[in-house]
């Protein structure tokens, strides 16, 4: 087996893997249009009903990318909070939901883990902006 095959393999994989996700999305958004449209007593065509579904994931993909985007361009590999509040910035109701999501979020963090953090951070910020010569008798 060579390298093209190992490849060939890999790229075959990824992309079942695509679809299992989409269908998995596709089949999922069909079960929401279908419930919501009980609800209301309406009935909805199945192609109008697959017609969202694809839209929606398509949407879902170009937000993906959009996150993505916006934590590399902050220096991060993971995407986080901040990144999914300013993919939102077009639509002011969702962004603000968001923001509120995301204060709660942080509300119900406990207090010790808040702290944790914020000491780790003082103590690279101070490691890393003192001047002081290093001996090695520190070390």
């Amino acid at each position: 087996m060579d390298v093209s095959d190992v490849q060939e393999d890999l790229m075959v994989e990824e992309d079942s893997m695509d679809d299992l996700i989409r269908d998995r999305f596709r089949l999922s958004a069909i079960s929401i249009a279908e419930s919501e449209a009980k609800k209301s007593g309406m009935e909805i065509a199945g192609p109008v009903v697959a017609c969202v579904a694809d839209l929606a994931f398509k949407y879902a993909e170009n937000v993906a990318k959009d996150l993505e985007l916006f934590a590399h361009h902050a220096g991060r590999k993971v995407v986080n909070m901040d990144d999914v509040v300013l993919s939102a910035h077009r639509n002011d109701n969702l962004a603000a939901s968001l923001r509120s999501l995301c204060n709660e979020l942080k509300a119900k963090e406990p207090q010790s883990e808040r702290k944790r953090k914020k000491v780790s951070t003082k103590k690279d910020d101070k490691a890393s902006s003192s001047n002081a010569p290093v001996r090695t008798t520190d070390l």
